[in-house]
């Protein structure tokens, strides 16, 4: 057993260990029916505390040679498979983690050396006997043990891509990089000798010079988790069994940490479910992960548009975003659309994969993208949050007229700033000019607008300001009237976690006329019926 060949199970035992483990090794059953075939070189990214680790550890602990998993495995979910036993402990396994070779290396001008010599030293302990004394690569060790003895191997890179993210003005060590992933996977002789590589990271494959040397690569990332989509995170009804457990509030953890949509199934951050069932204390856990610390420059960039999408972004809107441009790597920014799908690799915003929309996808994410815009003190965010807290306060009071009049102005004054342009805007910039209310209210759940109808916006208060603050439901209308809002507000179902709402709730009616450009509102307090 070596560090880097064939390292063992002992990593992954540890995680089992742990007090709550989530078992994702139906991942297996995937990679099981890719291995060997030209899908077989697989390259999974996700952010931070998604479990990137875990996986890399698991999937080295079943392929190794190196060790017996049986008893491991066996009870898991991929123990009850017929083709269980088909590939468990059958290959040699190289297992690099870049980020902890960066480190050991000494200096970062070291490390692609490093991991070559490292692997290298092992395979001649392991294979000395078919290695020439004249290889000086790890990937040439590899051809000539397959040329030999027909093993192949499945290689394993954790933080793959930290060099491309940490390093990217640093020419020299990035083309040596390159050079290294293009030797060992790139060409005719590595599909001689790769059974299964598996590369996670966070950022999908660099296009150009990274994209040639791993073209061959079958990606899923954030944008587009494909048949990976329930391993990428913590599923619906994996959250749900944990609630159970740990008898935690469903609908808190699902308002406070879900939000990514990933080829149609609902993902949880598992750092963030994981820590809110042991801690029991609905919070930001983000803030703990590395990538905070590039969150606000990111969102600080002089692009064109780029405030104006954050705000609405926080406000509850979803975002149009362009991903085709972005280069995949930490510094090539040509417009906000770049920045944006960075964040939506980094984890801070969510993907509409249908309709290619961006949105913040959970309260946890809203409060952090909240705090960096504050820190950063955009005078766009205060006069939001200025008028945003008297319109608020209007509502409460049920001042029709101010509410109205706060409405029209907002609408006016903001319309060009956030770049809308028809009649969804009345939409965009209601969710706007409610933004005041995100101290005490969860982000509101919206329907999409039809044609000049406009769904309901529902703004349910956070569990502890039930008893403070009422649940609103706001209807809209486009050159029709409060009445006809009124009157739909009644005879449509409230959302399922609004029926089962215990506070006060109160219904707001708008409607906008476009000729007059005046805006109308009525409100009233809605009297549940008690059993």
């Amino acid at each position: 057993m070596g560090r880097f060949l064939n390292p063992g199970n002992k990593a992954f035992q540890k995680a089992l260990k742990s007090e709550i483990y989530v078992d994702k090794t139906m991942l297996l059953a995937y990679t099981n029916k890719v291995i060997g075939s030209d899908m077989a070189c697989i390259c999974n990214s996700r952010p931070r505390r998604f479990g990137k680790s875990i996986t890399a550890n698991m999937l080295a602990a079943y392929y190794s040679r190196g060790c017996d998993s049986f008893d491991m495995f066996s009870a898991l979910k991929v123990g009850r498979l017929d083709s269980f036993e088909t590939n468990l402990n059958k290959y040699d396994v190289i297992h690099i983690d870049v980020q902890w070779c960066m480190m050991d290396a000494g200096e970062v001008q070291n490390t692609v050396k490093y991991i070559n010599n490292g692997i290298l030293d092992e395979l001649i302990i392991a294979y000395g006997d078919v290695i020439p004394d004249t290889v000086k690569t790890a990937y040439g060790a590899m051809s000539y043990i397959n040329a030999a003895t027909g093993n192949t191997f499945v290689i394993i890179i954790d933080e793959w891509d930290v060099l491309i993210r940490d390093e990217a003005d640093n020419k020299e060590l990035q083309e040596e990089y390159i050079n290294f992933l293009r030797g060992m996977f790139k060409g005719t002789e590595p599909t001689k000798y790769i059974a299964l590589a598996y590369l996670t990271g966070i950022l999908p494959i660099k296009k150009l010079k990274t994209q040639s040397a791993l073209n061959n690569f079958e990606e899923f990332t954030m944008l587009d988790a494909g048949a990976l989509a329930s391993y990428i995170g913590f599923t619906d009804d994996e959250v749900k069994q944990l609630c159970k457990k740990y008898d935690r509030d469903y609908e808190a953890v699902k308002n406070w940490y879900d939000g990514y949509m990933l080829s149609g199934k609902h993902v949880y951050n598992p750092k963030a479910v994981v820590s809110v069932m042991m801690r029991g204390s609905f919070q930001s856990y983000w803030s703990q992960t590395g990538t905070y610390e590039s969150l606000i420059p990111l969102i600080d960039m002089d692009f064109d548009g780029l405030r104006a999408a954050i705000i609405s972004m926080i406000s509850g809107n979803e975002i149009k975003v362009r991903t085709t441009t972005f280069q995949n790597d930490m510094v090539s920014f040509k417009n906000k659309d770049d920045v944006l799908t960075l964040l939506i690799h980094l984890g801070y915003l969510a993907f509409n994969q249908k309709n290619q929309m961006a949105y913040i996808p959970n309260e946890e994410l809203r409060n952090e993208l909240m705090d960096a815009v504050e820190e950063n003190k955009w005078d766009e965010i205060m006069q939001f949050e200025r008028q945003s807290i008297d319109l608020f306060n209007a509502t409460i009071n049920k001042d029709v007229n101010t509410v109205a009049a706060k409405i029209e102005q907002i609408h006016m004054e903001y319309t060009s700033v956030i770049q809308y342009n028809d009649e969804n805007s009345l939409s965009s910039v209601l969710a706007i000019a409610y933004l005041g209310t995100m101290n005490y209210y969860f982000k509101p759940v919206r329907e999409l607008p039809t044609g000049r109808d406009f769904a309901d916006f529902v703004y349910i208060p956070k569990p502890e300001y039930i008893n403070d603050y009422p649940a609103l439901v706001v209807e809209l209308k486009w050159n029709k009237n409060a009445d006809t809002a009124m009157q739909q507000i009644r005879e449509r179902q409230y959302p399922n976690s609004l029926l089962q709402y215990t506070g006060n709730i109160l219904l707001v009616a708008i409607n906008y006329d476009e000729k007059t450009k005046e805006h109308v509102c009525k409100i009233e307090e809605y009297a549940k019926i008690q059993n």
